[in-house]
């Protein structure tokens, strides 16, 4: 029998549904993700923790889960609601469906949720905290969410970074070229498109973890150094701001999304909390210098105050829909991010041109 589940939000709203997944509950910020695919990618993006992920596209999981697209070692999300589940995946490279896949790492899903009005209300309101609940009556879990930590006052980039460096292997004879160049990746919560695209590119690629100090990192002798996006909110992450003041100008830098906003705190600039935040594949940005338009995956819920920049940065992209700073880069020195995912995942391939800009900074520094 199917059993009925519940998502209760902070602000008392109910939306029930059948449950699918772990049999469990879940409690999280509730955020929503405009892309039409890459279910997959989403659960397994670092970016997600300490999130319920809500995807507005209405059928999710028809074509399962496969070996090939996941973006970490596991599921990152805390819960997953969408509309309508599909039971019978049909593609060739699928492994299991997605209740399987859920169930396999510990996670709950809702379905037979009205998701377009569970977005309408983030949309309205803004992105709130929420728990999944099989069991507890809307009361009795609104008790529970009061008890909760805000989602902006915890440090999830400590949860999801590496515990040790690696160095991430061609994963076919194909793949061993010559190696173009050394880059370190600072993990605050990375997927792993962005070690694949390198590694493409014929760097040797390193991650290592978003506490490891600046010296430790200039011993690997790098050429350049790549900062993650990751989860959570930046204001938080001044260990990790330390080490890019002392990075800076050291090597050529390239920040994505939270590694864009760690290289604006960098040079004394602030970050604020968006009110829904950007998750998607179709966000557009605008490119000031070439007034080019640019579709982008973005998955971040905090922004860089353009009122806060010193004189060392300049804004290079703006966001389209709401005019927020999408990308930023030194004046004088070789570093520059941007507060989308170039690697895409799900998304558009527009920004991979970037990975060549930042490997041409690389090797003009060398």
């Amino acid at each position: 029998m199917t059993k009925k589940a519940t998502l209760v939000l902070e602000d008392g709203s109910v939306y029930e549904g059948y449950a699918f997944g772990a049999e469990a509950g879940a409690s999280g910020e509730v955020v929503f993700n405009t892309s039409m695919m890459g279910y997959q990618e989403m659960l397994t993006d670092p970016s997600y923790a300490g999130q319920i992920v809500v995807p507005t596209y209405p059928l999710i999981g028809n074509y399962g889960v496969n070996k090939e697209d996941f973006e970490s070692s596991k599921i990152q999300v805390r819960g997953f609601v969408v509309r309508e589940e599909c039971l019978e995946p049909n593609h060739y490279l699928s492994t299991s469906t997605l209740d399987q896949f859920l169930k396999e790492y510990g996670i709950p899903g809702i379905y037979g949720v009205d998701t377009r009005a569970l977005t309408r209300r983030l949309r309205t309101s803004g992105v709130m905290m929420g728990i999944i609940t099989n069991d507890d009556t809307p009361q009795q879990a609104q008790e529970q969410l009061k008890k909760l930590p805000s989602y902006e006052s915890i440090d999830f980039v400590k949860q999801v970074t590496t515990d040790a460096p690696y160095q991430w292997e061609p994963e076919s004879n194909e793949d061993a070229r010559e190696t173009l160049c050394k880059i370190v990746v600072l993990d605050c919560g990375l997927k792993y498109s962005i070690l694949r695209t390198m590694r493409s590119m014929g760097c040797c690629v390193t991650a290592v973890p978003a506490t490891m100090p600046a010296g430790e990192i200039l011993k690997l002798e790098p050429d350049g150094i790549i900062l993650s996006p990751g989860p959570g909110n930046p204001e938080l992450l001044d260990y990790i701001v330390d080490t890019v003041k002392k990075l800076v100008g050291k090597k050529p830098m390239m920040g994505i999304c939270l590694g864009n906003q760690l290289i604006a705190r960098a040079f004394g600039a602030r970050t604020f909390k968006l009110k829904f935040g950007h998750r998607g594949g179709n966000h557009p940005v605008r490119d000031l210098a070439t007034g080019k338009v640019y579709i982008t995956a973005q998955n971040h819920g905090y922004a860089v105050d353009p009122d806060s920049l010193k004189g060392e940065l300049e804004v290079t992209y703006v966001n389209v829909n709401d005019g927020t700073v999408a990308g930023l880069r030194h004046k004088k020195l070789p570093v520059f991010g941007i507060q989308y995912h170039s690697e895409a995942s799900p998304g558009p391939w527009d920004s991979t041109y970037l990975f060549t800009e930042f490997l041409e900074m690389v090797r003009g520094d060398k």
